[in-house]
């Protein structure tokens, strides 16, 4: 079974961005969206107007409590080979009632990507405003880098 991530979050995050589960780059690294074609960092680090890709972990993280922004997963184990979503086996969700309690003030929750958007109605019906957006990982080719920018910058902008 392998164990996830601990959440990046305060009591001052607004905005959370939940994936699914950390692919075996960023296990490894210890670290949210590791693998260096994931383009997490650098579409974050667009909306923020900061380099974030090019910063260690520890300050990107600083810098998305500062944005009040939140980063965590919908599970919070699995078991899988590989990194791809669709190998996950057995999920045990993330316990949201206790983030919901760290982050008291959350108003609006970001997934990356259709796995985590199954998690969508949960967050919705505590009052929290949605929106599904497309991966950011490099395995989902449906949609252009360009693409995924637009739909997150303006999902960012409109939620923040």
């Amino acid at each position: 079974m392998l164990r996830g991530l601990a959440p990046v979050v305060d009591r001052a995050s607004r905005l959370l961005v939940l994936g699914s589960f950390p692919g075996e780059a960023s296990l490894a690294a210890g670290s949210y969206y590791a693998h260096p074609r994931n383009q997490f960092w650098p579409i974050l680090g667009r909306a923020l107007g900061l380099p974030l890709a090019d910063w260690p972990f520890e300050r990107r993280y600083r810098a998305v409590l500062e944005a009040r922004l939140a980063i965590w997963d919908v599970y919070a184990g699995c078991r899988r080979e590989g990194s791809l979503d669709s190998s996950i086996r057995d999920p045990a969700a993330n316990d949201f009632e206790a983030l919901l309690r760290r982050a008291p003030g959350l108003r609006a929750v970001l997934f990356n990507g259709r796995t985590a958007g199954r998690y969508e109605d949960w967050f919705a019906g505590r009052g929290l405003a949605t929106r599904v957006l497309p991966s950011t990982s490099p395995a989902f080719a449906g949609m252009s880098a360009a693409q995924k920018l637009e739909r997150w910058l303006e999902a960012i902008e409109s939620l923040r």
